[in-house]
This record gives C-alpha cells, structure tokens and sequence, in this order.
C-alpha cells in the first residue's frame, strides 16, 4: 500500500485529521512557520534588488529534522497549510527547507475540517500558488522594512526600545486622532419637549414628543426658545392631523466574517478580539463531539467574504424548513456588494454541520467555546431565514402651528429574529394605544415634560469599534486585526479601561513622531492602497518586487532625513529641581516603557530613581497644592493634585488659572477654547 505524508500547520489538527484520512495516512505538523528572517539583522539584501534571506528559525531545527524523516519514507507528501496567504507561504517555506520535488508533493486547502471537506481537498489536489506566496513575501518584506527602518529613529528620539509597525502605527494614529476630537469638542445645548395628552374615553395618557413646525423638524437650542414654544402651546388645542399605517422590513444579517465575528463577539460576549480569535481557532481545529468523533465546528475563520457554498446554503434551508417551517426560508438572499478590498477565496464562517445546534454540543464545550459557537451557529441560521416584517403606524398630532408625533411598530412575523437578535438592537415596545386613535379622537392636554441635554463628543475607539474602522478604511486583514491591536496595547501606546481604548503619554509621543517624520506610512490611505497592491500580486497583476521597488527608496529617504534632523537636535536629559537626597545632584528626567521618570545623573553609581510628576503651573481647586500630570495604572493619562492621596481632586482636561466668571467653579482647556468643568453651568470662551 502507498505510504502517504499530511503536513498542517497546528498541531490541533493532527487528531481531527488522522481520525478521517485512517491508517494509509501519516499525519504531522510543522507547527506553524519554520523559515523567516533573522531576528539580528533586516534579512532583505537591498543590494541585489531586494532578495529576501529566509533563516529556519531557532529552535525549529529538530521539528525540520523530525518531519524529514517522515518525508523519506512516504510516496507522496501533502502540503495542508491553512487555507490563504500566510498558509501558502508556509507550505513553500516547507517545500523548499524539506527539498521536495514536484513530483513527490501536492498542495490541498480545506476550508472546513469535516470528511467530505478533507477527502474532497485531496482529489482536488495542486501546486503551490506562487502568486499567493509573493502576496505573502511583500506584505512580510514591507512590515520588516518598516519595523528595522524606523524602529531605531524612534529609539534615538525616545530613548528607549519603542517600535513601528506599518498597521500598527496607522491603528495609533486613529485612536489618537479620535482623541484630539474628544478633548476639542465643545458640548451644545438642546432642549427636548413632551406633550402628555389625554385621550377621551382612555385611562392611559398619550406621550406624543415634539417634531416642529409647518417647515419641517425642528430643534430647540435654548431655555429661551423652549419657553416661547411653551407660551404658543399654553392654551393650544390638539388635534390628530395625520394616521399613517405601514409596514416595514427588517433584513435577515449576513453571515460572519472575520471582523464581523470580533465586532459581535465584543458586543454581545464582551470577548476580545484575541480571545475571539483564540477561540474561533479551537471551533476550526477539531472538538470531540459524541456521535461524531473530532470534528471542526466551523469553517476557516479568516476571511473578509459573506460567500456561502451551494451545498452549505442547500442544507441550511432544509434544516429550516423542518424545524421552524417553510415560511421561515429566505426567499432570495442578501448579499453585500464586494468592494475592490474583498477577498472572495473563502465562505464565510459557518457552522460545518448545521445539525450540531447549540443544544446538541452545549455538554461537550466550554462556558466560553459554547457562547462563540451558539453565536455563529445562529447568526449563519438567521442568515438563511426571511426578513422580520413590522407593523408601524405613526401620529401627526398639531398644536398653535406646531407638530408632535408618535409612532410605534409591533412585529407581524419574526423571521430570522425568532433565532437571533444583535447585540445593540433596541427593543421595541408596541404603543396598544396607538391602534385606538382615530382622525376624531378629542386630545387635551395633561402637562409638558421638558429636559435639556448636551451633544456628546464622539465615543472613545472599543475593540470593536477599532476593527470596523480599519476594515472600512481598507487597513490590513482579517488576521492582522487581534494581533494588531494586542501589540499597540502590550507596548502600552494604549491602555484599555472598561472596554475603551485611550491612547497613553508613551503613545502620544511616539505617534507625534512618525506623523513628523513618517507620514506617509501613519496616513490610512497609504496603507490601503498597499492592501490593494497585494491583492493585485495575489492575481498575478503585479510582481511583488515591483512593490518593494516602489516603497523602499522613499522609505530610506525619509529615515535618512529624520536622522539628519535628529543629528541637528541635541537630546539632553532635562535636568530639574528635584534633588536626589542620596548624592545630592540635580535629578533628570528619563524615558522609559512606561513614559517619564526621575534618575539620578549620577548613574551607575548612584542608581536612585523616583516618579516623574510634571507640573502645570496650576493650583489645585481643592487644596491649593500643584496640579500635575498623572497617570492611571493602564497608563491613561490625567490631571491631578501632587497631594493625592490625601487630595482626590482629578480633572481628564487640563484645567486652567482662569475661575469661571458665571460660577466661580475651574476651567479646563478643550481644543482653543476654555470651557466650566461643571456642565450644567456650560459658560465658554
């Protein structure tokens, strides 16, 4: 019998793998990558027109060595590397460190491992894609240029180990342009106004809300404006002008993508992206199901498509049809039109057995396993099920020239949503009410509720939020994104509190840097645009050299120019009045992982060191003691009394000298403009 060699990439796998190929199958893992560059040195010989120098990595000597004795003894060798670019590039790293000829070896992909995906790979078995491997050598070959190029500007200029990534440092720049416009925006008044109306014949009051005028809608900015609204109304009649009645569709959602799953993930499980992805990976790998053996719960969970195959689709509408019925099948299906950023290789992440519900596999899954599975099992089920139909039905109520309406829907068919509801959807609650009113229903009025409120600045960037800004922007991939936001976190150029992500002193500096010295690589269309040139050298439009060609020249020249600038900048320590009370110098000010701190000069021989606190030049509100920038434990920065803990005065704005002439309360500094810490005073200048 012939003798035959699988070669994946996790050792996850391996079980799941060997359990559907049998015996005639020796199945092995290289454990992921076993070539890359040196960890020393760039690894690109610029020289000779870019060519990489692939090293095997340390430590991957003895599994390279292992998997060649396999290889001997096997009559053909099965590269099953994962299913996209990263994949492709490792089984041709593995082809050419193992030396297998062409004829000997084979490439297979499977998008799910399950029987039918795995034996079916293996009739359909290829060459290895070059094209995709190019793909994979620019990305990899830019992100190294970009990290050995500017990483050691960065280090001269903040004086210790920082880094730059090309995703990473456009990432930053986001959170930190998100945080410019939260500290700059100025809150504007707006009143609302209700009218609660009795309705003859009914116990229950009417709550109808003000709209506006003749003129159409109408927003009410000031006390002054709300009591000249209420004057006009005071002794107004109301009337019922206008019932409309209607209907209105709520469409089935797509299935998951990548960062669709880490969006909903976030919402609705409070996971993070890298815990989604750490799961997602277990679900694809293989669980042990009772009655089905080690089986991979769901498709590849990489991918930016909303595809589904033929048969995947076919099963999921029988699977409806017999549990919920057949006036739950979607009719036709939706569909998001891809964008020039789609890759389309993959379905997108379905369960593989639509038969394994929830239910069925809650007893063999952990707590956390079982809440991704049940979300992505629902979201694909709903995705094949018919739209939610509403009921609505809105009131046009006039008064002294004025409009208030109510509108209320209530569900005529559930649809998909009988299997699945997102995370941050509203409920509704149906107004009875609402069905009784007619063009003659007499109204008189109980009493007016008023409230005022103030505009809010943008929401600070989440996870979630974060993700779905890079892929609308076109910025890395599904499989850069957890990693992405991981590394700008452990390198503390962000901190994470209560989901919310706020960019740290460590990181404002380092993101000042690279938009002076390097802003075509922390500008988001930069970055897209080399997404798209990827994907053309994954269609074999462009060679992958001729992106690099294009993209080095202009790095180095503006690594060269930002050293001259630095070589004209003596960057002294910042000597300061603090004392050390161990040799008596003047203590400087130095720079370390976590932002600024005070050392000795006199170092080595004297090693003292003590917290950094830069004044203000303000006194506390509270004490009359020093303001000075602190940080929290995460490294966000904020605004308080040197006294603390004694003093527990804080301030997330930097507050100013400047008393506020209507209140007497601080002021704080927000964008060019001074603003009364209390906001119900809201005096500005």
């Amino acid at each position: 019998m012939a003798k035959y060699l699988v070669i994946l990439e996790s050792p996850a796998k391996v079980k799941t793998v060997k359990k559907i190929l049998g015996s005639n199958y020796e199945v092995i893992a290289s454990n992921g990558h076993v070539r890359d560059f040196p960890k020393s040195t760039m690894g690109i010989d610029i020289e000779n027109d870019y060519e990489p120098k692939y090293i095997t990595i340390r430590g991957k000597g003895d599994k390279l060595a292992e998997i060649k004795r396999y290889v001997k003894k096997a009559d053909k060798v099965f590269l099953a590397t994962d299913p996209d670019r990263e994949g492709e590039a490792i089984a041709w790293h593995l082809k050419t460190a193992l030396k297998l000829d062409d004829k000997k070896m084979a490439r297979i992909t499977f998008n799910e491992i399950t029987k039918n995906a795995v034996k079916e790979s293996l009739k359909n078995a290829r060459d290895i894609d070059m094209d995709l491997v190019d793909a994979q050598q620019a990305r990899r070959t830019v992100d190294r240029m970009v990290g050995y190029s500017i990483s050691p500007v960065l280090w001269a200029k903040v004086k210790r180990g920082l880094s730059a990534g090309r995703v990473q440092s456009v990432a930053l720049r986001m959170i930190c342009d998100r945080e410019d416009e939260i500290n700059s925006f100025i809150p504007e008044e707006y009143w609302t106004l209700d009218a609660e109306l009795n309705v003859q014949g009914e116990k229950k009051p009417l709550v109808a809300k003000f709209h506006g005028d003749k003129n159409g809608k109408m927003n009410i900015e000031s006390e002054d404006k709300l009591k000249d609204i209420l004057g006009k109304l005071e002794k107004a009649d109301f009337k019922v002008e206008e019932i409309k009645n209607g209907e209105r569709m709520k469409k089935s959602p797509l299935p998951f993508t990548t960062s669709t799953l880490q969006q909903e993930a976030s919402k609705a499980l409070n996971f993070s992206t890298q815990k989604t992805m750490r799961l997602a990976q277990q679900l694809y790998e293989g669980v042990e199901i009772k009655g089905y053996g080690s089986i991979g719960l769901i498709t590849y969970l990489r991918t930016d498509s909303t595809r589904i195959s033929e048969e995947a689709d076919h099963m999921a509408r029988e699977f409806i049809a017999e549990n919920y019925g057949e006036k739950y099948v979607a009719v036709s299906e939706n569909t998001k039109k891809n964008s020039n950023k789609i890759q389309d290789a993959h379905e997108a992440i379905r369960p593989t057995v639509i038969e394994l519900t929830p239910a069925v596999v809650k007893e063999q899954l952990t707590r956390d396993l079982f809440r991704l599975y049940q979300l992505i099992w629902k979201r694909f089920t709903a995705s094949r099920m018919e739209n939610a139909k509403y009921e609505t039905t809105s009131v046009k109520i006039g008064a002294a020239g004025y409009t208030f309406t109510v509108a209320t829907s209530k569900i005529a068919f559930d649809g998909f949503m009988s299997v699945y509801a997102e995370a941050d959807e509203e409920k509704e609650a149906a107004n009875v009410l609402l069905n009784k009113i007619t063009k003659d229903s007499k109204l008189s009025l109980d009493k007016f509720e008023t409230k005022q409120h103030f505009t809010q600045p943008p929401a600070h960037f989440t996870e979630a939020a974060l993700v779905k800004a890079l892929e609308e922007q076109g910025i890395g991939r599904p499989s850069t994104y957890a990693p992405t936001i991981t590394t700008i976190i452990a390198r503390r150029y962000v901190a994470k509190e209560d989901k919310n992500l706020y960019v740290t002193e460590l990181g404002e500096a380092v993101n000042q840097i690279m938009k002076e010295a390097f802003a075509v690589i922390v500008d988001s269309s930069f970055t897209a645009n080399l997404e798209s040139l990827l994907d053309m050298v994954e269609d074999g439009k462009v060679q992958w050299k001729t992106v690099i060609r294009n993209f080095y020249p202009d790095l180095a020249e503006a690594v060269k120019n930002a050293e001259e600038e630095l070589e004209k900048v003596e960057i002294r320590d910042e000597e300061t009045d603090v004392v050390c009370e161990e040799c008596g110098r003047n203590m400087v000010i130095k720079y370390g992982p976590h932002g600024k701190f005070l050392a000795c000069p006199g170092f080595p021989d004297c090693r003292n060191t003590k917290p950094y606190y830069e004044k203000i030049g303000v006194a506390c509100p509270q004490c009359g003691e020093d303001i000075v920038i602190r940080k929290t434990k995460k490294g966000r920065k904020y605004f308080g009394c040197i006294n603390n803990p004694e003093c527990e005065f804080m301030s997330w704005q930097k507050p100013v000298e400047k008393k506020c002439p209507n209140c007497g309360k601080y002021m704080v500094q927000k964008g060019n403009k001074l603003v009364c810490s209390d906001e119900q005073c809201g005096y500005i200048e």
